[in-house]
């Protein structure tokens, strides 16, 4: 090759491509629709034949319809200054939420958005897997290049001032006449099932962080909106020489499907198996994430009333408590309470972090027991005490639980599913759940410890159920409305001591009967109430799952309306 030649390839290569804003634009659309959105088109090509025209008409309208939205929206986000950032921004988004999306079936949208802004830094690493580099090669790494190698025109003024408007225009047209040609179709389909719009990358990530940063700069705006302030403890109506001791078991991930005294094959619940336990079979949960159901179910909305930024608003059941002049105290394991706990007594991770349970990353929930006498003796009244569990959190069940409970093999000892069987996956689930039974059990026995004192109850309830592969899906996050039973039915357990049941009039047969009946998330609030004899207006004895149970149940003759 002479050097002339090797000159000018050399030149060629050295060059940079050049591109208009409105050519990138319509280039990122079409590698957003095509590459970007397998599950969005599996459920297109899924969908029957339109009555309007053949599967390939329709699928060719969508097509051009969303290429088309997402054309307008790269259009309006970019110019000669942001293309470079916005783009990266994006595709690094997208690269990601593709990775998500296909490995476990979850959607993105506001309320996975805020579980990814909660999540620390340990449970960040679990999600991530070596078969994720190969994917960001492809959907992140290649496109940067292009990207970081593009340079972005400036045309003469006189085009900048038409190409951009009719761009639009043209892109609006296609939108418009791609829907119209589907709309039989396709509008009842958005409309019946509205998860499906978060399934439309790069566009759900950017509705749910819109969503997400709206919402927060209100909640951080306003301060807590105190209920309950005419709270207070009531006589029981029986002679009671001791204060009450109660500890709620926030538990993590655990679903009923699993659980083994709700009937599971295996017996995953040993331990609870033993004790007098009183076990609720058919419960359902406020969400099927952590940053919805925990602040849903400790707020007196629940899921009948439900309202986001009311319940993160408002104060919780545990203000409730402590209006009433019972001390609350959150021990957490998990990555914070999600607001709930703001105003009382909280302790973070890394007051159990020199146990021997903890590894310096991470912590078994036993350690959550960890100097829980010393706390308990800090206070000569009432006490309510939850403890906030690691529980099951995925996909690292392995790290959930010690060696001695390695019961089920083989097991899958990754955090990348996709290297284990759904055997050893469920084995592993399965593990984890044996060492929650065992930390309750564990619980129980300090709360006997304490009877001679205290009299003592607790109550166990997990936050959502978590899905093992049936029907490819896994972990959990799906919108509610189609969520699998295994993401909302969840364990609840309730221990009480006989001077507790005695002195609270509880009668425990009747308690029983209650527990063969369905219950949700929503009863924890006014239960909890009830079983302290709370007299508050924000307490509704009907959604109290004991108070038919007790012959003087608290009363409150007019329960104030929780809707928004």
């Amino acid at each position: 090759m002479s050097s002339s030649l090797k000159k000018r390839v050399f030149d060629r290569l050295s060059q940079r491509p050049q591109l208009s804003t409105t050519s990138l634009a319509l280039i990122g659309s079409l590698f957003f629709s095509t590459a970007c959105n397998n599950h969005f088109w599996a459920i297109m090509r899924a969908q029957p034949a339109s009555t309007a025209g053949g599967k390939i008409e329709f699928l060719v309208a969508v097509f051009l319809m969303v290429t088309a939205l997402q054309f307008i929206l790269l259009s309006i986000l970019i110019n000669r200054w942001t293309a470079r950032p916005v783009m990266v921004l994006l595709i690094l988004m997208t690269a990601a939420t593709t990775y998500f999306m296909q490995k476990y079936g979850v959607f993105m949208d506001s309320a996975m958005i805020r579980n990814i802004l909660q999540t620390d830094l340990h449970e960040a690493r679990d999600l991530l897997a070596w078969d994720m580099l190969p994917h960001m090669i492809l959907y992140a790494v290649i496109p940067l290049l292009f990207v970081w190698r593009l340079e972005v025109s400036k045309p003469p003024l006189s085009r900048s001032l038409h190409q951009r408007p009719v761009a639009l225009a043209v892109a609006l047209i296609i939108t418009a006449g791609s829907l119209f040609a589907v709309s039989r179709q396709f509008v009842p389909l958005i409309r019946e099932h509205k998860e499906i719009r978060y399934l439309v990358t790069p566009g759900n990530d950017l509705y749910a962080l819109t969503r997400v940063a709206t919402s927060r700069s209100k909640e951080i705006a306003a301060e807590k909106i105190a209920i309950g302030m005419d709270a207070t403890v009531a006589p029981t109506g029986t002679v009671n020489n001791k204060p009450t001791l109660l500890i709620i078991v926030l538990g993590e991930t655990a679903r009923a499907a699993n659980w083994g005294l709700n009937g599971y094959a295996r017996q995953t619940t040993p331990e609870l198996a033993r004790t007098s336990t009183i076990n609720f079979r058919h419960v359902t949960s406020c969400g099927t994430n952590t940053e919805t159901s925990v602040p849903c179910l400790f707020s007196p909305f629940g899921k009948r009333h439900y309202n986001e930024a009311a319940i993160h608003k408002s104060e919780s059941l545990l203000n409730v408590i402590q209006h009433a002049g019972i001390r609350v105290v959150w021990r957490d394991n998990q990555s914070g309470c999600k607001g709930v706990c703001t105003g009382v007594v909280a302790q973070g991770a890394p007051f159990i972090r020199n146990d021997p349970l903890c590894n310096g990353n991470t912590c078994m929930d036993e350690a959550l027991l960890s100097g829980l006498a010393g706390e308990v003796a800090k206070s000569g009244g009432d006490q309510v005490i939850v403890l906030h569990a690691m529980g099951n959190h995925g996909p690292a069940y392995f790290e959930r639980y010690p060696p001695a409970f390695r019961r089920f093999t083989p097991t899958c000892d990754s955090s990348d599913l996709g290297q284990c069987s759904r055997e050893q996956i469920v084995n592993t689930y399965d593990n984890a759940l044996l060492y929650t039974d065992h930390v309750l059990a564990a619980t129980i026995a300090f709360l006997q410890s304490e009877s001679a004192t205290h009299d003592t109850a607790m109550i166990y309830l997990s936050d959502h159920g978590e899905s093992l592969g049936e029907n490819g899906v896994y972990l959990h996050s799906m919108p509610y409305a189609i969520a699998p039973d295994e993401q909302t039915h969840v364990p609840m357990d309730m221990w009480f001591s006989e001077g507790f049941s005695r002195s609270h009039a509880l009668d425990m047969p009747c308690l029983a009967l209650r527990a063969t009946q369905p219950a949700s998330q929503d009863n924890l609030f006014h239960t909890v109430l009830g079983l302290l004899n709370i007299r508050t207006k924000v307490y509704d004895p009907l959604m109290d799952v004991a108070g038919s149970c007790r012959p003087t149940p608290v009363h409150n003759p007019a329960p104030v309306k929780t809707r928004a």
